[in-house]
């Protein structure tokens, strides 16, 4: 960061005044999104502050959930100060490790049994100083999926879609968003994995939860044990699985007439309905954003398209499309990217 950076040095200012001393803000990280973190020490003492272009990312949810998940018990940051003209905000740092760094196959079953732990919580957040969280509707379902087909299919990968392949594409669609409203619905993170996940002492910090929403009760547990950014074996999946089952059952949000076998085509359409969504968003954090990075997690994220929804018959046909044909695509644009790039010398 420098000079030439009016953000950075309008962020500084706002922060010298805040502390009444100079402090050096240091660039941690940007996210998926167009906010940036820096990390500040002051006597000692750490701080997170995000910058937010106020116009793109408003910070009001943000503040609004972060001071309900903390009511809640939820370890979270906690909101120091705000400046609503630039979309700043400083915050208590509740960590830098991710949950993600540490994970093992000898460690994940308690780890993510921790997490799970959490989301009888989080889904008793379903409201803030705001009012109501925004409702996960069928209409929002659609247009999550709609990213895969525009971004992903149309753009990435410059593919123009027969009348028979929108047709399956619509049915398929139409079964994923059926499978998400026939759920129970609570409050929900919507970005629940293991990177949104720092170990903070012998606790959890959550964070990252600006987009929370009023939605399908398997969303949050299948974001955590079907992460776009690692895989586990199906064996542990399932195991955890059973856990969050069982843990929804005693916390009252579901159910005795719900056996597993219900639970677990819900949870299994909700993340295929996820990993959709997310090709879609790697492909246009890079198309649109220029966020190059995350395209290496697109291959992943179509793996699961491909596995899970085979399992599923009014998925599958879709599945073995992006077996076929959608994912040999991908793998030849980014041949050719690599190509372009060692070309070019960039």
């Amino acid at each position: 960061m420098s000079l030439s950076d009016p953000r950075f040095v309008a962020l500084s200012h706002w922060l010298n005044h805040y502390f009444e001393s100079e402090v050096t803000p240091s660039l941690i990280c940007g996210d998926a999104s167009f906010r940036r973190y820096f990390r500040i020490q002051h006597f000692g003492k750490h701080y997170i502050v995000s910058d937010s272009p106020i116009h793109l990312v408003p910070i009001a949810p943000f503040v609004a959930i972060a001071k309900a998940y903390h009511d809640a018990g939820l370890c979270v940051p906690e909101v120091l100060a705000t400046c609503n003209e630039q979309g700043f905000v400083l915050q208590t740092d509740v960590g830098e490790l991710q949950l993600l760094s540490v994970l093992n196959l000898q460690n994940v079953i308690g780890y993510y049994q921790q997490a799970l732990n959490l989301l009888p919580t989080i889904a008793s957040v379903t409201d803030t100083e705001l009012g109501p969280l925004t409702d996960y509707d069928g209409e929002f379902v659609q247009r999550e999926l709609m990213i895969f087909i525009d971004w992903l299919v149309n753009k990435h990968i410059d593919y123009t879609l027969t009348n028979k392949e929108q047709q399956m594409i619509t049915a398929t669609f139409a079964a994923l968003t059926d499978s998400a409203m026939s759920q129970p619905k609570v409050g929900m993170h919507r970005d629940y994995h293991s990177r949104n996940l720092l170990i903070n002492a012998d606790e959890l910090a959550v964070i990252d939860f600006q987009d929370a929403v009023l939605g399908p009760i398997t969303y949050d547990a299948v974001s955590l044990l079907r992460d776009c950014y690692v895989r586990w074996p199906n064996q542990q999946v399932q195991q955890l699985m059973q856990y969050h089952y069982q843990l929804i059952k005693q916390h009252k949000l579901l159910g005795d007439e719900v056996d597993f076998a219900t639970y677990q085509q819900w949870f299994d359409l909700m993340g295929l309905q996820r990993h959709i969504k997310a090709a879609g968003i790697f492909a246009r954090l890079y198309h649109r954003d220029g966020k190059r990075g995350y395209l290496a997690d697109i291959p992943l994220t179509l793996q699961y398209i491909v596995d899970i929804g085979a399992l599923y018959p009014q998925i599958a046909e879709f599945s073995a499309w992006v077996k076929s044909v959608i994912a040999p695509l991908v793998e030849q644009t980014a041949v050719k990217q690599q190509l372009d790039t060692t070309n070019t010398g960039y």
